[in-house]
């Protein structure tokens, strides 16, 4: 079972006013060039708010140190508590492919069975948000949650199922219209119980369904 490290600080982001002025600069070129008229009133700020709605897309590269508290699991002393799974979802996320920079946004379901600690609920949210909100493919956006929560309360077993559009598909290439990506991903019991897989897979099509 791979784990993935939380760091204890998270390094921020710092870009100055020089290099804002310069990157909106380099947008409006851009913009420009393929066809924006950048002297209307509602175009004139575009490379700014499109420079803040990147920024803000990405914000996973800050980190969130909330997702470090974690309570004890309150299980009653003998019980091993190992086919006991906490489900959540759907989690709404929205992030931005590593290879054309375009969204892709979907729902996550995420499951654990917790051994001697569990974490807030909130906290599973926090955990998709963090990886989501960067540059990345859908694969490793599963396997970047399912790993830092085993890194964060050692659990039994971990589940994430993961169901997204990407526009890169939709809006470029083959222009693919309706199509969803589904990703699953396990770890610990869950890999190992076919039965522990499928009433994780039936709680999702539940909420689904609602």
């Amino acid at each position: 079972m791979s784990i993935v490290e939380l760091p204890s600080r998270w390094p921020e982001r710092e870009i100055s006013a020089d290099e804002w002025a310069r990157y909106e600069r380099h947008i409006g070129e851009i913009l420009a060039a393929f066809g924006m008229d950048l002297d209307t009133p509602g175009t004139q700020d575009t490379p700014r708010r499109f420079l803040r709605a990147m920024f803000d897309a990405t914000a996973g590269y800050d980190g969130d140190p909330k997702l470090r508290t974690a309570f004890p699991s309150e299980r009653p002393e003998g019980v091993t508590g190992r086919h006991s799974q906490i489900v959540e979802g759907p989690i709404a996320f929205f992030s931005l492919c590593e290879h054309h920079a375009l969204p892709f946004h979907g729902v996550a379901h995420i499951a654990y069975v917790a051994d001697g600690e569990i974490l807030g609920i909130s906290k599973l949210t926090r955990l998709v948000r963090l990886y989501a909100r960067r540059f990345t493919v859908q694969e490793r956006l599963g396997e970047q949650i399912a790993d830092a929560l085993v890194g964060l309360v050692s659990p039994h077993g971990v589940a994430v199922h993961l169901e997204a559009a990407h526009l890169c598909t939709q809006m470029r290439g083959v222009e693919e219209e309706g199509s969803r990506t589904v990703t699953t991903f396990w770890r610990g019991l869950y890999d190992e119980d076919a039965d522990l897989r499928r009433e994780f897979l039936e709680q999702v099509r539940a909420h689904r369904a609602r």
